[in-house]
C-alpha cells in the first residue's frame, strides 16, 4: 500500500510487519523488487525497510544532484557505524579520536599518482612470483577450481603487497591459514552488514578475534617489506593513546577485507567471463601478445615482466572485457544519509522532501542493466566499451548523453578510494595468467550471480566450476 505524505515527498512503500517493512522481499532480490516499484510508482519512491525510510532516486540524470550535495548527504558516518561494529573497533565518529578520520582519510593519497606506480610495480612482482611458484608445479595440464584460484593468488598478492611477507619458511602457508579464516567470515558479511548479532553467526565471532590477533603489533613488526600506506596508518593509530592495540589490529583487518573482499570475486567474474568466451579471450590475448613484443619483453616463468602505467591503460581490450564483467557483476547500493530536514531539487523542477536522517539510495546495478544504455544487458560482449580501437566514454539514454554509466565503485564521496589499485591489481593478473599459461574451462556448467550480496558490492557466484592451465609453449 502507498501512503500519503507530507507535500514534496516521495510515495511511501511499507510492509506488512512494519519493523521489517519490505526487508524480507528486498533480501531476496533487490533488483527485480526496485524495477517493479519503479514500473508502479516512477523514478522516486520511498521504501520502508527494517524501521528505515530509503528513497531510491532510479532515474541516472538525476544522480549527479545527489553526488553533488554532499554537505546535507552524508556518508562517513554511516559507513563508520556499519564498519566498526562489522570489524570491531570502536566508532571513529565517537568524539575519543579527534581527527583520527581525517587523518586516515588523507592516507589514501598513497593510493593514486605516483605512490600508486610504487604499489602497482609491487604488486605486479608478487603476483609473478605468485605464479612462478604456479608454473614451477604445472608440469602438463593442472585444473583447479577457479574461484579458490583466483582468491588463493590475489589473497596472497594482495597481503604481501600491504602487509610484508612472513619471513617463516612456511610464508605461503602462513598466508593460507589467514586466508580460510578470511574466507569463512567474509561467508558472514552480509549478515553482519545487515545488522545481525555476531552473536547469532556461528563460529564468525571467534573466526573474527582470531584474525583481528594476525594484526597485533608484535605479529606485524615480523613481516618484511609491507606499504606505505599501512605503515603511515599505523604511525596514525600510534597517536591515539584510547586506541587499545586490539582495535588497532582491527583496523588492520578491516582494511585487508577492504582490499580484497571485492577485487576478489571482480577477478573470478573476468575470468570466468573470458574462458566462456574464446572471440574474447584470444582478442585480450592477442593485446597482450602484442604489448609484450613491442617492448621486447619476453614471457615465460623466469623472466620479470614490467608495465608501465600507460602500458597498463592502453590495453583497451583488457580493460574493456574487465569492465564488462564489472557491469555485470556489480551490485552496490550508494547511500547518503540526510543531515536535516530538506528539499533536494533535481532536474527538471522536481522536488524531494526529506527528513532529518532519511536515506537516499542510488542502485547502479539497474543502470547497468538497462537495454537503452545497454544493448542485450544480460550478454557479455567484451568490446563493449571500445569504440574505432579506442576507450569509449559515451553512453546514452533517451537520446541523452550520461554522465554516469558504469558505477561499480560507487560514486562522489563514496566512491571507492582503493579503486585505481583495485584495477590495476585485476589487469596484471589476467595479464600474467594469459601471458604464461594456456587456460580453459573443464566443466560446461553454467555459474550464477548468488543474490545475498545485493546491495554491497561485487556478487559472488553460487558455484565454483573446474579450470584446467599448463605452461605457454
Amino acid at each position: 500500500s502507498v501512503f500519503n505524505r507530507k507535500t514534496g515527498e516521495p510515495p511511501l512503500i511499507n510492509g506488512w510487519i512494519p519493523y521489517l517493512g519490505k526487508a524480507l522481499i528486498f533480501r531476496k532480490d533487490a533488483f527485480k523488487f526496485l524495477l517493479d516499484q519503479q514500473k508502479k510508482l516512477g523514478d522516486i519512491f520511498t521504501v520502508h525497510i527494517a524501521g528505515r525510510y530509503i528513497t531510491f532516486i532510479m532515474d541516472p540524470f538525476q544522480y549527479v544532484y545527489v553526488i553533488r550535495n554532499s554537505k546535507q548527504l552524508e556518508f562517513h558516518e554511516f559507513a563508520d557505524k556499519m564498519a566498526s561494529k562489522t570489524f570491531d573497533y570502536p566508532a571513529l565518529s565517537n568524539g575519543k579520536f579527534p581527527d583520527l578520520k581525517e587523518n586516515l582519510h588523507r592516507i589514501y593519497q598513497y593510493l593514486q599518482g605516483k605512490p600508486l606506480d610504487i604499489i602497482s610495480d609491487h604488486m605486479m612482482k608478487n603476483l609473478q612470483d605468485i605464479f612462478e611458484w604456479k608454473c614451477s608445479q604445472a608440469t602438463d595440464w593442472e585444473t583447479e577450481k577457479m574461484y579458490k584460484f583466483c582468491c588463493s593468488v590475489m589473497f596472497e598478492a594482495s597481503f604481501v603487497t600491504l602487509y610484508g611477507r612472513v619471513p617463516a619458511a612456511d610464508g605461503h602457508k602462513v598466508i593460507s591459514e589467514i586466508r580460510d579464516k578470511f574466507i569463512k567470515f567474509d561467508a558472514s558479511f552480509p549478515y553482519l552488514a545487515a545488522n545481525i548479532p555476531i552473536e547469532l553467526l556461528g563460529a564468525t565471532k571467534k573466526v573474527r578475534k582470531e584474525l583481528i590477533h594476525h594484526f597485533l603489533l608484535q605479529n606485524m613488526t615480523k613481516w618484511l617489506g609491507g606499504s606505505k600506506v599501512v605503515q603511515a596508518r599505523q604511525d596514525i593509530f600510534e597517536k591515539y593513546e584510547l586506541l587499545g592495540d586490539y582495535d588497532k589490529a582491527a583496523h588492520h583487518f578491516a582494511f585487508l577485507w577492504a582490499s580484497v573482499g571485492n577485487t576478489i570475486p571482480a577477478t573470478f567474474w573476468a575470468m570466468y567471463y573470458l574462458l566462456r568466451h574464446p572471440e574474447a579471450l584470444a582478442a585480450v590475448r592477442d593485446e597482450i601478445d602484442h604489448l609484450l613484443q613491442s617492448t621486447g619483453q619476453k614471457r615465460g616463468p623466469t623472466y620479470n615482466i614490467h608495465l608501465t602505467r600507460e602500458q597498463l591503460d592502453n590495453l583497451v581490450y583488457l580493460e574493456s572485457a574487465l569492465n564488462e564483467s564489472l557491469r555485470m557483476c556489480s551490485s552496490s547500493m550508494n547511500i547518503r544519509i540526510s543531515q536535516e530536514d530538506f528539499v533536494l531539487k533535481l532536474e527538471g523542477n522536481q522536488e524531494v522532501g526529506l527528513r532529518k536522517g532519511d536515506w537516499i539510495a542510488l542502485y547502479p546495478q539497474i543502470l547497468h542493466m538497462d537495454p537503452e544504455v545497454y544493448e542485450d544487458p544480460k550478454e557479455y560482449k567484451f568490446d563493449r566499451y571500445i569504440e574505432n580501437g579506442k576507450k569509449k566514454t559515451t553512453f546514452y539514454k533517451a537520446g541523452r548523453k550520461l554522465k554516469y554509466f558504469l558505477m561499480p565503485f560507487g560514486s562522489g564521496i563514496s566512491m571507492c578510494p582503493g579503486r585505481f589499485l583495485a584495477m590495476n591489481e585485476m589487469k596484471m593478473f589476467l595479464f600474467l595468467l594469459l601471458a604464461h599459461f594456456d587456460v580453459e574451462l573443464v566443466e560446461n556448467k553454467a555459474v550464477r550471480l548468488d543474490n545475498s550480496r545485493m546491495g554491497l558490492g561485487i556478487l559472488l557466484p553460487d558455484v565454483d566450476i573446474a579450470f584446467r592451465y599448463k605452461l605457454r609453449s
